[in-house]
């Protein structure tokens, strides 16, 4: 992992920050890395996923949108260079940037042959405006051949790979049809490092049967892997979801406000500082959203976590305790 810089205050609480926020976010090490803001591109790059085409199932995992997290994911119809300058367009109206990262996010994005994998990431990483590749996909859709096509393309620009985790509990991998058991992510995980590629793992907070142990028991594992980032999801709610029948059945709550920021306060202390967070509460589609309604608001509770952070003396691996 990559030295952090941080700054504290002296006294008997120490109180991090990374250029104002008292995680390691995912801005400060982009900046930190190239030296400005850099925005990523989502892109689609028209696969389809073992839970969705009958390998393993055909209705997806239990919390996933008939978008299959790429809801907000460019055209699939277009080809890579347009989806990226589609995008480029609408976020440059914004503001200046000048920079960007490459996002395949629609379903499993390993989950084609090698030679069409090598087409499409090549292409985007081709893009004159592109600084890394980002590569959101499955432990069970990666392989030796993949690992190496990726080695190869690593070493032409930056490649970081996102894979989805959620839990290390197997009842609950069970329950939201994960497909594939710890062991598989742990191997997926070591044959990426070996290449030198960035790992993000994907987990999901308020997952039903979860209690504050169990997501502090995932924390801790992921302490203890050789991951770079990670991102903290809220368990959402969506409109023609599995889980949606589950959570109108009154089969689950999902997490209050107070009780989400508490979990992720605790979830922030206990993680290694080292470890970059790449997302630290998600938004679902406002169309497909039915709860918690409150999460719609994300720059409400962004800023409301950052002052109850403030108020605590709270940080990024306040808890956290590296093995002897």
């Amino acid at each position: 992992m990559e030295n952090r810089q941080i700054h504290e205050t002296d006294g008997k609480n120490h109180c991090r920050n990374w250029n104002g926020k008292p995680y390691r976010s995912l801005d400060y090490m982009l900046r930190e890395r190239f030296g400005e803001k850099v925005y990523k591109v989502t892109l689609n790059g028209g696969m389809t996923c073992p839970n969705r085409d009958g390998t393993l199932g055909k209705r997806g995992c239990i919390f996933c949108s008939e978008g299959g997290s790429g809801d907000f994911a460019a055209d699939a119809s277009l080809s890579i260079t347009e989806q990226i300058d589609s995008q480029i367009a609408v976020l440059s109206k914004k503001r200046p940037i000048r920079r960007y990262i490459a996002y395949f996010q629609a379903y499993t994005n390993t989950y084609a042959p090698a030679d069409y994998l090598r087409r499409i990431f090549t292409e985007a990483l081709s893009h004159p405006k592109i600084v890394a590749l980002s590569i959101g996909t499955r432990p069970d859709c990666l392989g030796e051949e993949i690992f190496a096509l990726l080695g190869e393309l690593n070493r032409i620009k930056p490649v970081w790979v996102e894979l989805g985790l959620q839990t290390i509990h197997e009842k609950t991998a069970a329950y939201i049809r994960r497909g594939y058991p710890l062991s598989c992510f742990e191997a997926a995980a070591a044959g990426l490092r070996a290449e030198g590629i960035e790992v993000i793992v994907h987990t999901i907070l308020g997952l039903p049967g979860e209690s504050r142990e169990d997501i502090l028991a995932t924390m801790e594992y992921l302490n203890h892997r050789d991951i770079q980032g990670i991102k903290l999801q809220l368990l959402h709610v969506l409109k023609g979801t599995d889980l949606a029948y589950d959570y109108s059945a009154g089969k689950f709550a999902v997490y209050e406000r107070e009780e989400y920021l508490d979990i992720l306060i605790d979830c922030l202390e206990h993680l290694d500082p080292g470890i970059v967070i790449h997302r630290i509460t998600g938004d679902g589609p406002k169309e497909l959203l039915i709860a918690p309604l409150w999460a719609g608001r994300k720059r409400e509770v962004l800023n409301m976590l950052h002052h109850r952070m403030k108020e605590r003396e709270s940080f990024q691996g306040k808890k956290y305790r590296p093995r002897q």
